[in-house]
C-alpha cells in the first residue's frame, strides 16, 4: 500500500513550491485591508495546487482553469469573513471542493439525469499529469514505473467523486485528516472512512488490471 500512496503522489502531482502558512496569514491581513497586490501574491503560491486539484477531479482542463479562477474570485470577495482559524490553503480547498460540486450538480440539470462520462470522466488519462521519470532510471523501470502511473490514473478515474477527492488531498496534496475534514465539510470519521475504502478500491482496481493481463 505504501508504494501505490507513493505512486499516486506523483501521478497528478503539479510542480509547486513549499508555501508558509504564516506568511499567508501576513498576506491575507494584508488584503484584506485592500492590497490587491498582497492578493495576487497569494493567487501565485496557490493557483497551480488548486487548478492541479481541479483537474485531477474532472479530467477536463478548460472547465479546470476556468473553475480555478471562480474560486480565486470567490475567495477574494469571501476574504473579510477569513478568521485564519484554518490555514488560507485549506480554507481554498473548502471553496474549490463546493465551486467544483455546484458546477457538477449544475451539469447534472443540465443533462438530465445522472452525472455524465464528460464531468468525472472514466479512464481518460490526462498525460499533463505525469511527471517526468529520473535520469537515473533504467529503460525497462521508466516504462514499469510510466506503466503503473497510467493504470493509478485510470483507476482514479474509476472512483467515485467524494473518494477520488480524498484520495488527491490526502496522497497527492498532503493535506492533514482535520484540514481534508474542513476543506469537504465533513467529519473526521468520515474522511477516514472514505480514505479507507478508496484505497481499498484502488488496490482492488489494480489487481483486477493486473490479472486480466
Amino acid at each position: 500500500m505504501n508504494k501505490l500512496n507513493d505512486e499516486t503522489s506523483k501521478v497528478a502531482q503539479e510542480p509547486v513550491g513549499s508555501v508558509d502558512s504564516d506568511d499567508d496569514f501576513r498576506l491575507v491581513a494584508l488584503a484584506q485591508q485592500g492590497d490587491t497586490r498582497s492578493y495576487d501574491e497569494l493567487v501565485t503560491r496557490h493557483r497551480g495546487r488548486i487548478f492541479a486539484m481541479i483537474r485531477n477531479m474532472i479530467h477536463q482542463e478548460a472547465d479546470a482553469w476556468d473553475l480555478s479562477q471562480e474560486v480565486f474570485i470567490k475567495a477574494w470577495h469571501a476574504l473579510p469573513k477569513f478568521e485564519a482559524k484554518a490555514k488560507f490553503s485549506t480554507w481554498l480547498y473548502r471553496i474549490a471542493h463546493n465551486t467544483v460540486y455546484d458546477w457538477a450538480r449544475k451539469r447534472k440539470i443540465e443533462s438530465s439525469g445522472e452525472f455524465n462520462d464528460e464531468i468525472f470522466e472514466r479512464g481518460r488519462i490526462d498525460s499533463g499529469s505525469f511527471t517526468t521519470p529520473s535520469g537515473g532510471e533504467s529503460p525497462d523501470a521508466t516504462m514499469a514505473n510510466g506503466e503503473l502511473r497510467v493504470k493509478i490514473q485510470i483507476a482514479l478515474g474509476k472512483l467515485s467523486p467524494d473518494h477520488r477527492e480524498v484520495v488527491l488531498l490526502k496522497d497527492v496534496q498532503g493535506l492533514s485528516y482535520k484540514e481534508i475534514a474542513e476543506a469537504m465539510s465533513s467529519t473526521l470519521g468520515t474522511v477516514m472512512s472514505r480514505l479507507f475504502y478508496a484505497r481499498q478500491k484502488l488496490q482492488a482496481l489494480l489487481k483486477d488490471e493486473y490479472e486480466s493481463r
